[in-house]
């Protein structure tokens, strides 16, 4: 049986950790993995957490450090990449096995967006284009590659932001990812927080300036 790891990084998540990882339960059932990685958290996260996940460990501040951790951890055949503000579908699981039995090698999951923008079916809809399109994916499609392959490419850079663009990009030039129609659901709530005209501008600036060769270091500054 194909065994999933799934890797959670975490920083103050006290507010939707438990959903999120509820979710996972009959997926712990199976016997999958489930890391949370707390990036030290100041609200209770890991303690929320610790019940409902296989392991809560402390790892470095930042998202592309604290997965690697995760991954170092992992016993999985496939890594799963989540965020702590984003829900598997019930069917997840059983596509991403059905699409690595097929040959995949990496890919990622269509995304909703749950809020109350009425953009957010929109936005969603342009984001799974997209990656269709480039074959880049975000971390709020939960990312998931193989194991070895991961290991391999020597996991995420150690950025502060776009990680889950480079990566992408790394692993593009070994195979196009398995886009899967299954749509996980991530929170609209930092679209909501700085509006979400002011977000997409902000994001369409920083991916534009990523590909121009500005430092990531620059980007993360621009982005908080």
């Amino acid at each position: 049986m194909t065994r999933l790891s799934i890797v959670i990084p975490v920083l103050d998540e006290a507010a939707g950790i438990v959903a999120t990882l509820r979710a996972l339960v009959p997926l712990r059932e199976r016997g999958h993995e489930v890391i949370v990685v707390d990036g030290g958290s100041s609200d209770g996260t890991a303690a929320l957490a610790a019940p409902w996940a296989g392991r809560v460990v402390d790892g470095p501040r930042g998202r592309a450090r604290q997965m690697n951790a995760g991954a170092a951890l992992a016993h999985g055949d496939v890594l799963l990449f989540l965020h702590a503000d984003t829900v598997l579908p019930a069917a997840a699981a059983a596509a991403l096995i059905a699409a690595i039995a097929a040959g995949a090698s990496w890919g990622r999951f269509d995304v909703r967006i749950s809020g109350r923008s009425a953009m957010f079916p929109l936005i969603a809809r342009l984001m799974n284009w997209r990656s269709r399109l480039t074959g880049i994916a975000t971390g709020d499609q939960a990312i998931f590659v193989r194991a070895a392959l991961f290991r391999r490419l020597g996991g995420f850079a150690d950025q502060p932001l776009m990680e889950d663009v480079e990566l992408s990009r790394r692993l593009r030039r070994i195979a196009h990812p398995a886009c899967l129609r299954e749509r996980v659901l991530t929170s609209g709530r930092r679209w909501e927080a700085r509006g979400v005209w002011r977000t997409i501008f902000l994001m369409w600036r920083l991916r534009w300036c990523y590909w121009r060769g500005v430092s990531p270091v620059e980007l993360a500054q621009a982005y908080r």
